[in-house]
């Protein structure tokens, strides 16, 4: 072939049964390489080490023939001075690689995946918390030019705009982050060694009064479908927020009333069934089946759980908020405290201790040591009785009849 000219260039045609190598002969070593395909792409061909050797320049027409015809002349100047741009280019991509994998967002990435997805059941806090929000511009650092200055500033800001419980979360998602790096050999060390939580936590102990538990209900019925009746089964159950809004329609049998948490789900890895009270099984039974192989109970398209709780719970407080008693207000509360109220609830309604403990699944308190080793009674004609009681509890308060048989109570 002639030396390459634009014309030539466009006009060339490819060989569908082989792969073409056309010379230019007016820089020996520059070739243009036409696939079966017809794609086309620039390439020099030169010896190195006494081994022939082959350096793509680009692909045509997004690297033009002057272009092209540069770079080669480039490349072979390269070669005359006993260099390997082939294999400088080699070098350089597995340099970038190595660069891209350190990247905080492709570890962290790694570290969701490989430790924290099988082992804990938070794990989609966890990767919230590293790859999202307030470490969002960390994605594309290099993960070790992230000193112990930036984590500190990082967490500074989350307690200085006042959500210092979410900045402690962060903290130890951090912390066991960087501990894995460690082990992984990621990192020589961690960042967070002797670092400790920025903010002292105090035990919550809200309790909704009977006129706020009311109010949420109500509001959870306006709000409807999925996160209402996910707010009404948390009342109904006592049991752990992701508990509930990660619940599986396998997990329930409603002819026997029942809703079995698998240990893998189950906070302190211990399987764990709930009794439902009538309501609430037809509360779940109401639920429509998304998807062509329903899984997830409360979600909005089928394939993963419901996940704008925060949102969803601003709006639901807003309308508790306006349905509760003139000269009332409804003071801060979270989905958890829910979980602390059906145990109070229970026990003034004169359910054992013990039993409010087995409902809740709890291993600690009464169950807690020797106990829980030899103690192998799991209650569950005592736990039905007190699901049902607390429902029919709510169901009074809702109606306002549990008001009305008080006040008789005090009168007579």
């Amino acid at each position: 072939m002639a030396a390459f000219t634009a014309r030539s260039i466009e006009h060339a045609k490819a060989d569908p049964s082989k792969r073409l190598e056309l010379p230019d002969s007016a820089l020996p070593g520059f070739y243009l390489v036409i696939q079966p395909s017809g794609a086309k792409s620039w390439a020099v061909r030169y010896r190195a080490a006494g081994k022939p050797r082959k350096y793509t320049l680009g692909p045509y027409p997004r690297l033009s023939l002057g272009d092209a015809r540069e770079s080669a002349r480039k490349a072979l100047q390269a070669v005359s001075e006993g260099r390997d741009p082939a294999g400088e280019k080699a070098t350089a991509q597995i340099e970038q690689a190595a660069v891209v994998n350190m990247r905080f967002g492709t570890v962290a990435a790694d570290f969701i995946t490989r430790y924290a997805k099988p082992r804990n059941r938070t794990w989609r806090q966890t990767e919230v918390f590293l790859t999202e929000g307030d470490l969002s511009p960390w994605q594309g650092k290099d993960i070790r030019t992230i000193g112990r200055r930036e984590i500190l500033n990082a967490i500074d800001a989350v307690v200085e705009r006042g959500a210092t419980i979410h900045a402690n979360r962060l903290f130890a998602a951090l912390r066991r982050f960087y501990a894995w790096t460690v082990e992984r050999g990621v990192l020589e060390v961690s960042p967070m060694a002797g670092l400790k939580p920025p903010s002292p936590e105090i035990a919550r102990d809200r309790v909704l009064t009977d006129d706020e538990l009311v109010a949420i209900w109500k509001a959870a019925e306006e709000i409807g479908k999925p996160f209402g009746q996910a707010v009404q089964i948390l009342i109904l159950t006592g049991q752990r927020r992701s508990e509930v809004l990660e619940a599986d329609w396998r997990e329930f049998d409603f002819l026997a009333s029942t809703w079995t948490l698998p240990r893998e789900r189950a906070k302190n890895d211990r399987a764990h069934v709930v009794a439902l009270a009538p309501r609430a099984v037809s509360i779940l039974s109401a639920l429509p089946r998304i998807g062509k192989e329903p899984r997830f109970v409360f979600t909005t398209n089928g394939k993963t759980p419901f996940s704008g709780v925060s949102k969803a719970h601003d709006r639901l407080n807003r309308l508790a908020a306006a349905k509760m008693p003139e000269g009332q207000i409804l003071a801060p509360w979270r989905l958890h405290d829910l979980r602390r109220t059906f145990a109070s609830g229970c026990a003034r309604l004169g359910v054992p201790v013990h039993v409010v403990e087995k409902a809740l699944n709890h291993t600690s308190g009464t169950f807690g040591g020797i106990v829980g080793v030899y103690q192998r009674h799991d209650f569950a004609d005592e736990r039905r009785r007190a699901m049902e009681l607390w429902a029919a509890h709510l169901d009074g308060l809702v109606s306002g009849v549990a008001k009305v048989v008080r006040l008789e109570r005090r009168a007579s």
